[in-house]
């Protein structure tokens, strides 16, 4: 048998909340498909889903049935410890709020995540070489010593951005990556995660905005938990060599 050759594999994926007559189904049903270097945007009103899915998709939640299909890998019943494991292997994310560490500089924030996965940390002197590579693929060529409160918040987004490639995941997941961003700070992050996508990066997104949403190359829209609409934007995928 073919190997499934999509990133990204969930069927009848579910999340329940509470018990008895108080559960509440954040997410009821959801299978989709994410093939590799797809840019995706996940929409929805508040409620509709799109946080639990981000959760599930992101191994930060496990879901209450279904199935979710990971790089090859069945990650529906993982424990906390394995969940980890996986996440800092394979998932790269990118938060609207940044989450980057305070008195530590953008290229030390950017190797943070090779202290957790112990499987592919490089050396010190490797670790700062990828980093510091990463910042000039950002933008941040001459910011790699200044601390968050010393950068704009494009250019903190920009580390994280880098940060969130340092392991070389399989997938980037960016949680409304542009929501506090000035407009011109905003177009700049998405001409980076653009630019992320032609080189072949898989990228999940979750937005609210329309016009972020249609930079996509596919819209995954939620209602009530449950897959509402899918709008494809016309865009290509890398590999067609038409962008």
């Amino acid at each position: 048998m073919t190997p499934d050759p999509a990133i990204v594999a969930t069927s009848d994926l579910s999340k329940v909340y509470g018990i008895g007559d108080v559960s509440v189904a954040a997410l009821d049903g959801v299978s989709i498909r994410i093939q590799p270097g797809e840019f995706i945007a996940i929409m929805g009103p508040s409620g509709s889903g799109k946080s639990t899915l981000m959760y599930l998709l992101g191994c930060l939640a496990t879901p209450s049935s279904g199935t979710y299909i990971l790089d090859g890998e069945d990650v529906s019943n993982l424990n906390r410890q394995q969940l980890a494991f996986i996440r800092s292997r394979k998932i790269g994310f990118i938060f609207q709020s940044y989450n980057l560490l305070a008195r530590t500089t953008a290229l030390r924030n950017v190797t943070l995540p090779l202290l957790y996965n112990r499987s592919l940390r490089p050396g010190a002197r490797a670790s700062e070489e990828k980093a510091k590579e990463l910042l000039e693929l950002v933008g941040l060529g001459d910011r790699l010593n200044h601390q968050p409160h010393e950068l704009s918040g494009g250019q903190q987004q920009r580390v994280a951005i880098a940060r969130a490639l340092i392991n070389d995941p399989v997938m980037i997941i960016a949680d409304e990556p542009t929501g506090n961003l000035d407009s011109h700070s905003g177009d700049e992050v998405m001409r980076i995660l653009q630019d992320l996508h032609r080189r072949g990066t898989t990228i999940v997104m979750v937005t609210h905005n329309p016009r972020i949403a249609h930079e996509a190359t596919r819209e995954i829209h939620l209602a009530d938990g449950k897959v509402s609409n899918v709008v494809e934007n016309g865009k290509h995928h890398p590999e067609d060599g038409k962008d």
